[in-house]
């Protein structure tokens, strides 16, 4: 639930942007990630592919052979760009100074993390938690709503304090989310000067993050990131286990054509079934290429 609430509030200020503001969210590669519907959390899944992962190896052991997500999959899947310049560079022990001249946020002394709740306030979200009976497009609406309100509408010094808020939030509490409530200040060096952040391969190093998070200790049961990343990676690589819709036939990156299918079944129950069919998984039904005559026309991320 935390993941999906997270998208939303990111979500939610990318909408509440001046259209300046997102074109430069596009220009740095991350515009694909908005088109993406909001999908449903699978934890099933999640934890029946984590059980198979071998850190030894890096790839999923199953059956029939090892399979690895890969920078293909990311590049098709989420519209991430996988080409460019490493995502590298020094983790500092304390991100103090840094933080109070890039973002104007509190991070206390030896510390790399900013408090979520500031992060969020930052950029107009005062009031993040849903109400009752509030529908899920009226809570994005309202927050994108109230956000507007603090967000710069001209280009200048407060915009770009807004972009590398945003962009801090974005990374740090959706595409390389860890665990915990707070957000982590490791790619602010990178955030400095705005003109180069596109020029990074942050498809490569998202993968590199999921790797991470698949080896992670075995007593966690979910992955930290982008979760909808590895959900269609086993719709499109196993369809046979019927975890995913098919609703959006034809949208790129390809992550938009996919809803979650809603199972009503105890979650160990469903993790049970899910052990069961991937053990009994027909071979002739793995997808090994499922981007085979998919066309690359209006995809420059494919590059």
């Amino acid at each position: 639930m935390r993941a999906r609430v997270s998208w939303t509030l990111v979500l939610a200020v990318f909408l509440a942007f001046p259209p300046f503001q997102r074109e430069r969210v596009e220009e740095m590669g991350f515009g694909e990630i908005f088109r993406i519907e909001r999908m449903r959390v699978d934890p099933a899944l999640t934890q029946a592919l984590r059980s198979r992962w071998d850190a030894e190896a890096s790839a999923f052991a199953f059956p029939w052979g090892h399979m690895i997500p890969s920078l293909e999959d990311v590049s098709w899947i989420t519209g991430l760009r996988v080409y460019g310049r490493a995502v590298s560079g020094y983790t500092y022990p304390c991100y103090h100074e840094l933080a109070e001249h890039l973002l104007d946020l509190p991070v206390e002394r030896r510390s790399s993390l900013v408090p979520r709740v500031a992060s969020q306030e930052s950029l107009g979200l005062y009031e993040a938690g849903k109400n009752a009976g509030e529908r899920e497009d009226e809570y994005l609406e309202r927050l994108a709503r109230v956000s507007r309100r603090e967000l710069a509408s001209e280009p200048g010094p407060q915009a770009d304090l807004d972009l590398r808020r945003f962009l801090v939030l974005f990374l740090g509490r959706l595409l390389f989310a860890t665990r915990g409530d707070t957000v982590h200040c490791r790619f602010l060096p990178l955030l400095e000067d705005l003109g180069e952040v596109g020029g990074y391969a942050w498809g490569a190093a998202f993968l590199d993050h999921q790797f991470d998070g698949l080896s992670a200790s075995e007593r966690q049961t979910s992955t930290s990131g982008f979760y909808p990343f590895l959900q269609v990676w086993a719709y499109l690589h196993l369809p046979a286990l019927g975890r995913g819709d098919l609703t959006r036939p034809g949208l790129v990156p390809i992550a938009r054509r996919w809803d979650s299918r809603r199972d009503t079944r105890h979650l160990a129950d469903q993790l049970e079934r899910l052990q069961e069919a991937i053990d009994s998984y027909p071979y002739m039904d793995v997808v090994c290429q499922p981007y085979l005559g998919e066309g690359d026309e209006g995809q420059p991320w494919l590059a």
